[in-house]
């Protein structure tokens, strides 16, 4: 299993991500967790992904598998590219099949994100077991 990291660490908002990455990798060691630019070429990671995000609007750490309930924002220039858009093209393009993103106010607790953080990880973590053949 593989999780993708995006966050700013420079900005207070969209930093948690970044900030629980070093206690994710203890608690997963089997877990390979990536940091990644939500612009870069996202294709080359597979068809399925799983992303672990701070989301704006929402109070509760939630488990997104569609990409009709992501809000894009309009693009004006390429600094208005952002990671909803890649995906949406993406998906678009025929390179996405499923995606899984692990989305995080920006409001909660380091605590309490690991917590729900690992809730959604052990239940995609057990679906993934029991949907390989033996």
């Amino acid at each position: 299993m593989k999780i993708l990291i995006f966050g700013n660490p420079l900005l207070k908002q969209d930093s948690l991500p970044i900030k629980l990455l070093p206690k994710l990798k203890v608690i997963y060691p089997n877990i390979e967790f990536k940091e990644i630019d939500p612009t870069e070429n996202l294709e080359f990671e597979g068809p399925n992904l799983t992303i672990l995000d701070t989301a704006i609007g929402i109070n509760k750490v939630t488990l997104l598998t569609s990409l009709e309930k992501i809000k894009t924002n309009k693009i004006y220039s390429m600094h208005d590219f952002d990671l909803a858009l890649n995906l949406k093209l993406l998906k678009k393009i025929g390179k996405l099949k499923d995606i899984k993103i692990i989305a995080i106010p920006s409001t909660i607790t380091e605590e309490k994100a690991i917590q729900d953080i690992s809730n959604i990880i052990n239940k995609l973590h057990n679906q993934q077991t029991r949907a390989k053949p033996s």
